[in-house]
């Protein structure tokens, strides 16, 4: 039902704490004629959803030169690629990820908002909500910046989901750099995240720029203040959800019952309910959402 296609190789970004520019080079964008053929032929092969994947998909950056032989004439942005996936066919979802807070732009957004098929849907990994960390991380931007990027995302396209990478515990966090970041997912009021206390990685600026000074149960303790915080955020989001409805992608049967579908709305939330001998894996149904918990909607099939 889902697949991947990847659009970019490696990474320029260089973040203190990532081995991702040392394991996998400088980016490397892949021509569009041969992603976009990739993607019919998953959609041809009955695929239903694709997710365009980089490290960073917002500084994809094609230009001709790169290969004359391909017909494009002109550079071609992500927000144009993203459109141009988009227009294989109305009923072929698109994902994308990740983003880089610092690179999403408008035209990206506005592409989004224009395309009912592309997924309403951001991943944003902030990593920290302090400005002295964010610093340290080599990160590129401020929390106001971060701040501003989310508020400009639910202006142009109201009701995405948006999600985050957060780490605690990074070189030197104080106390008020842990506060900042818990402040900072308060603001933002993120669906869900993927959340890590800090492991030096060998080989990256942070490894060796920087102390690993935090005590391993100092890291713990934050990271279970971040997933408690977290959590209570999710159980909010998707208690919004109840009554609303939505077009829901079938992936296949629920973890926990084989007489429950398990699907994903176009905000990323997964949401379970009762198969209704009709529907079956891959196709779209509506759904509306009756209950919560704090990691999943639970729904019924409406006509």
């Amino acid at each position: 039902v889902t697949s991947f296609v990847s659009i970019m190789r490696g990474c320029n970004n260089m973040c203190s704490f990532c081995v991702v520019p040392f394991t996998r080079g400088r980016e490397r964008s892949r021509d569009p004629k041969s992603i976009l053929k990739e993607c019919r032929e998953l959609f041809e092969m009955g695929y239903k959803e694709i997710t365009l994947l980089g490290q960073n998909v917002d500084s994809y950056y094609w230009t001709p030169e790169e290969n004359s032989a391909t017909g494009w004439g002109k550079p071609v942005t992500f927000s144009q690629l993203l459109e141009q996936v988009a227009l294989i066919d109305p009923s072929l979802r698109v994902r994308f990820s990740t983003s880089h807070p610092k690179d999403i732009t408008d035209e990206v957004l506005f592409t989004i908002a224009k395309y009912e098929n592309i997924c309403n849907y951001i991943h944003l990994p902030v990593q920290s909500g302090s400005n002295r960390m964010l610093q340290i991380m080599n990160r590129s931007y401020t929390r106001e910046w971060y701040k501003a990027k989310v508020e400009r995302i639910r202006e142009i396209i109201p009701g995405c989901g948006i999600s985050s990478d957060i780490i605690a515990g990074f070189c030197t966090e104080t106390e008020e750099d842990h506060k900042e970041t818990l402040d900072l997912m308060e603001y933002c009021q993120y669906d869900f995240s993927y959340m890590y206390f800090y492991s030096e990685r060998p080989g990256t600026l942070a490894a060796r720029r920087y102390e690993d000074d935090v005590p391993e149960e100092v890291k713990k303790r934050r990271l279970t203040e971040i997933v408690d915080l977290q959590r209570k955020l999710s159980e909010k989001s998707n208690r919004s959800d109840i009554g609303k409805e939505y077009k829901i992608l079938i992936e296949g049967d629920s973890k926990k019952s084989d007489g429950d579908w398990m699907g994903r709305s176009s905000e990323n939330k997964v949401i379970v309910f009762k198969k209704n001998g009709i529907a079956g894996k891959g196709d779209y149904v509506n759904v509306r959402v009756v209950n919560s918990t704090g990691g999943t909607l639970l729904g019924e099939i409406i006509d």
